[in-house]
């Protein structure tokens, strides 16, 4: 199966379908943190090259519960979350027949579709909390895996920092693993 993942800088979605046979690609502006079949480029560029498969990460900072502090009364933060819903919705039409956006839970200004489902980290053998939202197209909802014990919010406790986003933005390898074993 043809897959692309998107806004995807680490690697570990790809890396989990490509272990399971699948001609598998990441996209993001940045660079891959693992080496492998990454394309450093503007992902709209490249919807329409034959995938069967879209595994997206859009960025979310203007979309998510945690900055509905920061937009309000904030004209230029609006403008962001705008830009950052249109994006949202051009991966969600593209002509892949089979999709899967992942974003934490959205507050009431954003104009996303409702989510399809939510699943925790802990779903999937990593002992933590993250509720995270899946927007499913043509794709069945993620089955839990590896439920384990433990609750910690570790991403909520992400000191500040330049690399803060990065370490909350990686995917779980546990998610990963059942992307590429459920979907692929």
């Amino acid at each position: 199966m043809k897959v692309l993942i998107v806004c995807e800088f680490s690697g570990i979605v790809r890396e989990a379908f490509k272990a399971k046979g699948h001609d598998a690609w990441s996209c993001d502006l940045l660079p891959s943190e693992i080496p492998g079949q990454h394309i450093q480029d503007d992902v709209l560029k490249h919807l329409d090259e034959g995938w069967e498969i879209l595994v997206g990460f859009p960025p979310c900072p203007n979309r998510c519960n945690s900055s509905v502090r920061w937009i309000i009364n904030n004209e230029e933060r609006m403008e962001r979350l705008r830009q950052d819903d249109i994006f949202f919705y051009r991966l969600w039409t593209s002509s892949i027949p089979k999709i899967c956006l992942e974003n934490p839970i959205p507050h009431k200004y954003t104009s996303v579709p409702k989510y399809s489902q939510i699943i925790q980290p802990w779903q999937f053998g990593h002992g933590e909390t993250k509720a995270t939202c899946l927007w499913l197209r043509n794709l069945p909802k993620l089955k839990p895996t590896n439920i384990v014990d433990g609750r910690i919010g570790r991403v909520h406790h992400e000191p500040p920092g330049m690399n803060r986003w990065k370490n909350r933005s990686r995917t779980y390898t546990g998610i990963a693993k059942a992307m590429a074993e459920q979907w692929g």
